[in-house]
C-alpha cells in the first residue's frame, strides 16, 4: 500500500519545461540549438528543463550512434551538459543520449540528469526497446542497443521525479515500480503513426493512474534518417488535463507544478492507497 508523503516540505510553485526539437545529423550544431532553448526556457523561469530522446542525434544507423558514443561521465556532450546545468542553475534532464557499451557493437538509449550544481544526479538506460512495421516503416532497437533493467527515480526540493524513455511509456508496470512520484518526464521520439493513435493518451493515463505530474519533451518532424516524429510535446496535471501542448515546431513547453493542487487530488480520490494488487 502507498501513502502520500507530506507535500510541506515542497514548493508552492515550479516551472517546468519541455524542449521540442528536429534533430538534424550534426550533433553539434544540435547541442547549440539545445543550448538555446534550454538557456530560454532558464531564463523564462523554469527550475526543471527536459530535452527529448535523443536529443543530438537521431539515426537509424549503428555506425552514427557509436561514433557519438560517450563512456559515462566523459565527453563534449555529457561536459556541455553538466556545465549548461551549472551556469543556469537548474535540474536537467538530458533526454537521452548513447553511451558505451560491454557489447561492442551496441550502445544504450540513456537519460542523465544533472543538478543545479552540474553534478550528475541519476542514470537511466531505456528498458523496453521498441520494435514496430508498418509497409516500409520498421524499427528494432533490440538489434543495435543493451536494455536498462533499472527503474530510475530523483529527489528535488519540489518532488520526486521518476524517468522513462518513449517505448517505456506503454508499460505501466514500470510506473507502478517508480513507487509513487510527483513528476514523470518522458523523453521520447514518437513515430507519427504511433504518436498520432497513442501519444497523448497514454500520456494522459500514466498521469491519471499515477496522480502526478507528466512531462514529455518530443523530437519533430522529418529527419535526416527519414522517420517523421510526431511532436506535440506536453505538461499535463495529475487529473489528466493537458496544461500545454507544442503540435509542431522547436520550441518550449512550459507550466507550474503546484504542490496544493497535487495533495488535494490525491487526497480527495486516494486512488493509490485503494490498490489490492
Amino acid at each position: 500500500m502507498m501513502h502520500p508523503r507530506s507535500f510541506s516540505h515542497l514548493d508552492a510553485a515550479v516551472t517546468l519545461t519541455a524542449v521540442q526539437m528536429n534533430t538534424s545529423d550534426d550533433w553539434q550544431g544540435n547541442l547549440a540549438t539545445a543550448e538555446k532553448l534550454i538557456t530560454q526556457a532558464a531564463e523564462a523561469g523554469a527550475q526543471l528543463v527536459a530535452l527529448p530522446e535523443f536529443f543530438p542525434l537521431l539515426s537509424k544507423k549503428l555506425e552514427d550512434r557509436l561514433a557519438l558514443a560517450e563512456e559515462e561521465g566523459q565527453g563534449p556532450l555529457q561536459e556541455a551538459l553538466s556545465a549548461l546545468a551549472a551556469r543556469l542553475g537548474i535540474w536537467l534532464v538530458a533526454g537521452s543520449l548513447p553511451l558505451k557499451t560491454y557489447v561492442e557493437d551496441k550502445t544504450t538509449n540513456t537519460c542523465l540528469v544533472y543538478g543545479p550544481d552540474g553534478r550528475q544526479v541519476v542514470r537511466y538506460d531505456k528498458i523496453h526497446l521498441f520494435g514496430f512495421r508498418k509497409g516500409d516503416e520498421s524499427y528494432n532497437e533490440s538489434a543495435t542497443f543493451v536494455p536498462g533493467d533499472q527503474p530510475v527515480t530523483f529527489d528535488t526540493p519540489f518532488g520526486r521525479v521518476g524517468l522513462a524513455i518513449c517505448y517505456d511509456l506503454r508499460f505501466p508496470e514500470l510506473f507502478r515500480a517508480l513507487h509513487q512520484v510527483d513528476v514523470l518526464v518522458v523523453p521520447s521520439a514518437f513515430t507519427v503513426p504511433t504518436g498520432q493513435a497513442h501519444w497523448e493518451l497514454l500520456l494522459r493515463a500514466r498521469a491519471v493512474e499515477n496522480q502526478c505530474y507528466v512531462l514529455a519533451p518530443a523530437q519533430v518532424g522529418s529527419h535526416a534518417d527519414g522517420r517523421k516524429t510526431w511532436g506535440h510535446s506536453l505538461l499535463i496535471d495529475p487529473w489528466g488535463e493537458v496544461m500545454s501542448c507544442l503540435p509542431e515546431g522547436e520550441g518550449l513547453v512550459s507550466g507550474e507544478l503546484n504542490a496544493q493542487r497535487l495533495a488535494e487530488i490525491r487526497r480527495q480520490l486516494p486512488a493509490l492507497n485503494h490498490r489490492r494488487l
